[in-house]
This record gives structure tokens, C-alpha cells and sequence, in this order.
């Protein structure tokens, strides 16, 4: 609806539009629990921001010039069928790329994505930024203030221009599955509505005529990592919502039909000379999908990928999941010198993991009662609550000396 209404009235009314589409949720959330939910919920939706939009039309002299051109094209949708399917998957892609405009700082455009094309609450994009609710909420009014002042429009931008774009719309959708696999807070370790709605977004990247060019690799690259690890989501937690780690899970429960739509877009992503993180990534996911377990031999191809991947991207997060595979490859000794480097950076203060692979990596040697402590350490950091359950679960077991 965002989308739709964003191309309807135009960029420079964004707010606007946001506001007409919460009107016509928070009259659902009002009406729906007594009435019962309508037969299609999505036009319901549709017709009541629609008239809500012309309502607004009616009352804001800034719309006289444009009014009767704006009426007739929301009188065209229907209460049934307000737009065709391809017609909205157009107007959600256009929505991406404006947010991601390189008039826009990168972080702007990441936080303006999040907010208005994936529905982010402002506290979910500062968790995913590790930043402050009023510096994302000063970044959203400052992009919204270019958009208008630059008079930026939904028209997608061509060759050069529409690769040069893509890098952050990647990264935006990339964010909100990360946001969904790994929920920074709360009760709950995943969130399956934001995984569903990243993969979507992605696979409509991908799958988008406009990006027949060099960048649709990247994209069936990205889209192939987010349905492996999608595929994972029913076994990453137990029937008692306790979190279970990949090494343990039940891969029966794997959901096959998304790791052969992995398989799918992995195999689209290696058309041409494109070599991206997102290619290393969804290769080391594919390497989990194809066995059973993994072995020395294939921990040492991982390795590999992770070289491949920390050269394109040295996040201190990848050299934290890489420091893992070293332990596999090389013994803990040399993982546990990654791990003194990284508790050096400032962006992983924060991060209970960094404590929480130390505490493993320690505890694999012997050393319980650093491992204790460690698990301490991450325990007094922000993580969900089963994420906490099993911290808790990790710290009785080396107090134990049970490990």
C-alpha cells in the first residue's frame, strides 16, 4: 500500500502516505475483533486507504492542481482487486530503489528502506544499526526532507545508475532477514514474517527485467543464501522454544523445498564473472545443505570460502564466524588469537556472540573456568531470551564440569 500510494501522490508526500496506510491497520485492529475478518483482508485494506487518500486530496489545498489526476487513479482500484499482482511487485521495486537514491547518504538510504519498505519500527533499525532510536529517527526526517527538496521520483534508474544503486537495496533487504533469522530482542530468536519478506523482496530483485545486467548475479546470490538459511528455520528452535545450535539440529527438518530454491538461485547467481559476499556466503550455506555433517575435509573448504569472504567483506562479524572454522581447521589456540583481536572492536562491544564463541573455544581446551566466565560476560549483553536460556544452559554446564 506504501508503494502503491507513494507513486500515486508522489515522493515529496511520503509522511502523508504512511500516515494513510497506519489509518486504514489501526481501523482493522478496531473493527476486525468484533465484525470478524473480511473474505480479502488485503482489498479491505486497500479500499479503506484508498478513501482515506481521497479524503485527504479533498481537505489539503497543496493537492488542487493535481486532485482530479490523483482521484482517477485511485478510482481505478477496485474493492476486489485493486492492482494486479506485477503491477504492485513494480511499484515495491521502485519504492527500494528511490529509499536507496544516491542523493542519500548509504546509512540514510539503509534506514529509510527498512522503514518504509519493510515496515521497521525505528527501534528495530537502531538494533540492526547497534545505534540510538533518535539518531535512526533524525536520519529518517532527514532523508525524508532530500526526497522532497531534490524532488526525487520512483522512476528505476538505468544501466550504470541501477547497479551502482543495487549494493545498498542488497543490503537493505540483507538487514531485514538478518533482523528475522536473529532477533536482537525480545521473546522470540526468529521472526518468520521478516525472513518471508526479505526472501520475497530479494527473488523479486533477482527475478526483475530491469536487472538483466551484471548485478542480477549479486542478487540470485543473496536471494540463494537467505532460502538456505531459510531452510533452516523450523529446526533452529525445539518444541520447547529452546534455540538449538546448526551442529545439532535435525535436518530433517530442514525445509527441502527451500534449499532447492537455493540450489536454483545459487546456480543462476554463477552466470558471469560476478564474484560478491553474498556468493561466498551462500556457498558456505550450500556446503551445509548438501551433507549430513560436516567433516575436517569440508571444514577446510569452508575455510576457504571465509578467505574468499573476508577479503571482499572483513566485517568483524565474518571474522568472528570465521574464527570458528580455524578452530575446525587449525585447533582452538589459533582461534582463540582471532577472538583477542576482535575483543578490540568497537562494534562488537556489544555482541554476545563474541563472548559466547570465546566461552565455547575455551571450554574446549579445558579451560572451564575461563569459559565461566565468559559465559557471564555475554550474558550480561542484549540477546533474546532463548538466546539467554541457552547461555544460562552453556555457563551451568562449565561451572558443572560437565562440558
Amino acid at each position: 500500500m506504501v508503494a502503491w500510494l507513494t507513486r500515486v501522490f508522489g515522493p515529496a508526500h511520503l509522511e502523508l502516505v504512511e500516515e494513510v496506510v497506519q489509518d486504514a491497520l489501526v481501523k482493522a485492529l478496531q473493527q476486525w475483533p468484533y465484525s470478524g475478518i473480511p473474505d480479502n483482508p488485503s482489498g479491505w485494506l486497500f479500499r479503506v486507504a484508498r478513501n482515506g487518500a481521497l479524503d485527504i486530496i479533498r481537505r489539503h489545498a497543496v493537492f488542487d492542481a493535481r486532485a482530479p489526476e490523483i482521484a482517477a487513479e485511485l478510482e481505478r482500484a477496485s474493492d476486489a482487486d485493486p492492482l494486479s499482482p506485477w503491477a504492485i511487485e513494480d511499484d515495491e521495486l521502485r519504492l527500494v530503489f528511490m529509499c536507496c537514491h544516491p542523493a542519500l547518504p548509504p546509512d540514510s538510504r539503509v534506514a529509510l528502506s527498512l522503514k518504509t519498505a519493510g515496515g521497521f519500527s525505528v527501534p528495530e533499525i537502531a538494533r540492526a544499526f547497534l545505534s540510538a532510536d533518535a539518531t535512526i529517527a533524525q536520519r529518517l526526517v532527514r532523508a525524508k526532507r532530500v526526497l522532497r527538496e531534490q524532488h526525487i521520483g520512483l522512476e528505476l534508474p538505468r544501466g550504470s545508475d541501477l547497479t551502482a544503486r543495487l549494493e545498498s537495496v542488497l543490503e537493505v533487504i540483507y538487514l531485514m532477514f538478518n533482523e528475522g533469522y536473529s532477533a536482537h530482542a525480545g521473546d522470540d530468536l526468529i521472526r518468520n514474517d521478516l525472513c518471508g519478506e526479505a526472501l520475497r523482496l530479494g527473488r523479486l530483485v533477482a527475478q526483475s527485467p530491469h536487472l538483466v545486467t551484471s548485478g542480477a548475479p549479486t542478487a540470485h546470490a543473496l536471494a540463494a543464501l537467505m532460502a538456505f538459511q531459510s531452510a533452516r528455520l523450523p529446526a533452529r528452535i525445539d518444541a520447547n522454544g529452546e534455540m538449538v545450535l546448526l551442529e545439532d539440529q535435525d535436518r530433517a527438518l530442514w525445509d527441502q523445498r527451500l534449499v532447492t530454491l537455493g540450489f536454483a538461485h545459487l546456480e543462476r547467481s554463477a552466470q558471469g564473472d560476478t564474484m560478491s559476499a553474498y556468493h561466498a556466503q551462500a556457498a558456505i550455506a550450500a556446503i551445509h545443505a548438501r551433507i549430513d555433517r560436516v567433516d575436517h575435509a569440508r571444514w577446510a573448504e569452508i575455510l576457504g570460502l571465509y578467505d574468499d569472504l573476508v577479503a571482499l567483506n572483513s566485517s568483524p562479524v565474518i571474522r568472528l564466524n570465521r574464527a570458528v572454522a580455524v578452530s575446525r581447521v587449525h585447533g582452538v589456540d589459533a582461534a582463540l588469537r582471532i577472538i583477542e583481536g576482535l575483543e578490540k572492536e568497537p562494534a562488537l562491544a556489544q555482541y554476545y556472540l563474541l563472548p559466547s564463541v570465546k566461552g565455547r573455544l575455551l571450554a574446549e581446551r579445558g579451560d572451564l573456568a575461563s569459559a565461566a566466565a565468559c559465559y557471564r560476560t555475554a550474558l550480561a549483553l542484549p540477546c533474546t531470551e532463548p538466546e539467554r536460556r541457552f547461555l544460562l544452559r552453556r555457563l551451568e554446564a562449565v561451572s558443572g564440569g560437565e562440558w
